[in-house]
């Protein structure tokens, strides 16, 4: 007989779950959610008293984390990994589990319809919100996006759904919840906000305007490093708990949470759990995006290339250690407005958390997605190192790097599964261009991920096509310790 995770040697839920209330409705039942907004929601209930219970639902994928939370009365862990020890809690605060496709869709419809739902949130990756990251608009000819605008009564996008359900709600004379996005992109809520409305005026512009009226999207920044949960993962939280535990993830034990406080219908109190609750979230996503997010892309391609498959591998080489400092610091730090942050003591941190032998986050797992990820973690400093005329070399052999690796084909010859949303234009740009400088100028003319400027500058190119071409003649851990005795 299996052992219910009540049993386990760990922080268990203590408090009475039958309290809890549905009042969230989670959109992309991930690791990251798993390991951050759902521990917060989980001290509230066990530390303060909190009522406010989860809905989880997976749209598109996942069917087996929906089957296995429910399997187990929806109760997962999280084990928080430190070189000296792991330490678990069993999250308590998941009322209900759906899947839009095992379920049915009218089952999430109904879940997003009850009275008392006044958030709904989302952790769906950059790619869910269907935009073009360069310019922040909603892609209508996305094919999830084409197909709902065709039947907004059966939606499978993130955006379809959220509209579907906003329009039966306003029909039903229900009070409207807000949207709040926990993803890694700038200004995460106004990308919502601009998808949200964008595919609602495609519909019907009254509706437009009311959720525009009666919608507040709040956004936010997230910050916990969650590696992709592994065989070898679940087996040392079934050693540390003796309960095994499939929907289980691990997970550094840093995290920070900064929300945008601007909810129409309530939240909970996270401020009591150590989210931060401010006015301005932008200042604070950008430190963290460009200085986190975008040294953990620089070493993700840069170190891939280099044969190292975890960012604590890429640390312990002294050249990529002292490049990602140098990036995040020099190159990162002076593009930034958040004030009152000590930003060489946050590199400092940064550097002490990637170097956490427990973490083992794989340098392919940050490398996915990157034509959603480059506009706000490089491509936008570099936009302010030229308006300002001083110098990104880090930056920009973080372009070659990417460029080096969607390529397709390591420095052993060997395959690179590359994974991205633009992946089609991407391998045709790689296909109709020569190795070099052609390959180079080719991908620059993405303008989904470079825009219309940066192909059109000269200097830029130049610098880019020198980088990749040290890729090419050097590979890249000589290229990165080249870059980095520059540093000197």
């Amino acid at each position: 007989m299996e052992k219910s995770l009540l049993t386990a040697k760990a922080i268990l839920p203590a408090y009475n779950r039958n309290r809890l209330t549905t009042r969230i409705v989670h959109l992309g039942f991930g690791a990251f959610h798993r390991a951050h907004q759902g521990v917060y929601t989980d001290i509230l209930a066990a530390e303060h008293n909190s009522d406010w219970g989860y809905c989880e639902v997976n749209l598109i994928g996942g069917e087996q984390q929906i089957a296995d939370l429910n399997h187990q009365q929806c109760l997962y862990t999280v084990a928080e990994m430190s070189a000296d020890a792991w330490r678990a809690r069993v999250v308590g605060v998941v009322k209900t589990a759906l899947h839009a496709q095992v379920d049915g869709l009218a089952r999430v419809m109904d879940a997003l319809c009850e009275p008392q739902v006044a958030i709904v949130s989302l952790t769906i990756t950059e790619k869910g919100y269907c935009h073009a990251p360069a310019t922040g608009q909603l892609m209508l000819d996305n094919p999830l996006i084409a197909a709902d605008l065709k039947n907004p009564q059966q939606p499978k996008s993130a955006p379809g759904v959220i509209v579907a359900a906003l329009a039966a709600r306003r029909k039903m004379g229900l009070a409207p919840f807000s949207v709040m996005s926990c993803d890694n992109m700038p200004e995460n809520g106004h990308v919502t906000r601009n998808v949200v409305l964008a595919y609602a005026r495609a519909l019907d512009a009254d509706l437009a305007e009311w959720i525009a009226q009666n919608v507040t999207f709040p956004s936010t920044m997230v910050d916990r490093i969650v590696p992709a949960v592994t065989t070898e993962t679940l087996d040392k939280i079934e050693q540390l708990t003796g309960v095994r535990d499939p929907a289980g993830v691990a997970c550094e034990p840093f995290r920070q949470w900064v929300i945008e406080d601007n909810f129409v219908a309530g939240r909970p109190a996270w401020e009591k759990a150590g989210a931060e609750l401010v006015s301005d979230v932008v200042p604070f996503e950008e430190m963290k995006l460009r200085m986190l997010n975008g040294s953990h892309s620089f070493l993700a391609y840069l170190g891939y290339l280099a044969g190292y498959q975890h960012i604590n591998t890429c640390m312990e080489d002294e050249n990529f250690r002292r490049a990602a400092h140098a990036l995040m610091l020099k190159e990162q730090a002076p593009t930034l407005n958040v004030q009152d942050v000590d930003l060489a003591n946050y590199a400092r941190l940064l550097i002490e958390r990637y170097s956490n032998p427990a973490l083992r986050h794989r340098t392919w797992q940050i490398a996915m997605d990157g034509s959603q990820k480059l506009p706000q973690r490089w491509l936008d400093s570099i936009r302010w190192h030229r308006a300002n005329g001083s110098r990104h070399d880090l930056l920009t052999l973080g372009v070659a790097g990417w460029m080096r690796y969607v390529g397709g084909v390591d420095e052993q010859g060997e395959a690179i599964d590359v994974c991205d949303p633009l992946l089609d234009a991407i391998q045709q740009a790689v296909r109709n261009s020569e190795e070099g400088d052609a390959r180079v100028k080719a991908l620059l003319g993405l303008k989904a991920i470079f825009g219309d400027d940066l192909a059109t500058q000269p200097e830029f190119v130049a610098q880019v096509s020198e980088a990749y071409k040290l890729l090419l003649e050097k590979g890249a851990k000589a290229t990165v310790a080249q870059y980095a005795k520059a540093l000197s």
